[in-house]
């Protein structure tokens, strides 16, 4: 009986819509990068986090994300490099990105805007609830 009730549920219930999207998480604190991790793996979402801009950019034509949560103060290529990298490589033009930086100065997300970000994000100004939000209206994932 209890492998009828395990072939009859093949998804988790509470992983929901956010099931198999996937995230690519560019954060070179770690102890921050865990816990986005952790919280965003308990909404179903498929995680890879790498620590620098070379290896987003690497991991961005490997992993195929559907969103990239991208710092903008990193080692080897900054997070806006990154970005204007993405936006003029066709592969990865039109995948989301949603920068999560410490710089609050709208000259910083004036120049984000102007690279094709889709989202900015102040670490300071928001809680990983309204950052786990964020994501899931830019891959269209109901709450």
């Amino acid at each position: 009986m209890d492998n009828e009730q395990t072939a009859s549920s093949e998804q988790p219930v509470e992983a929901g819509p956010a099931l198999n999207k996937k995230i690519l998480l560019v954060e070179d604190d770690e102890a921050l990068a865990s816990v986005y991790r952790s919280r965003l793996e308990l909404e179903g979402f498929v995680i890879q986090h790498v620590n620098n801009g070379e290896n987003a950019l690497q991991a961005a034509m490997e992993f195929r994300p559907d969103l990239i949560l991208l710092d903008a103060m990193m080692p080897k290529i900054s997070g806006f490099d990154v970005l204007d990298i993405l936006r003029h490589t066709p592969e990865t033009a039109n995948i989301h990105v949603v920068m999560l930086t410490a710089l609050s100065q709208p000259k910083d997300k004036d120049r984000a805007e102007a690279l094709g970000v889709d989202d900015y994000l102040v670490k300071s100004q928001v809680v990983i609830g309204d950052v786990v939000d964020r994501v899931k209206h830019h891959l269209g994932v109901t709450q």
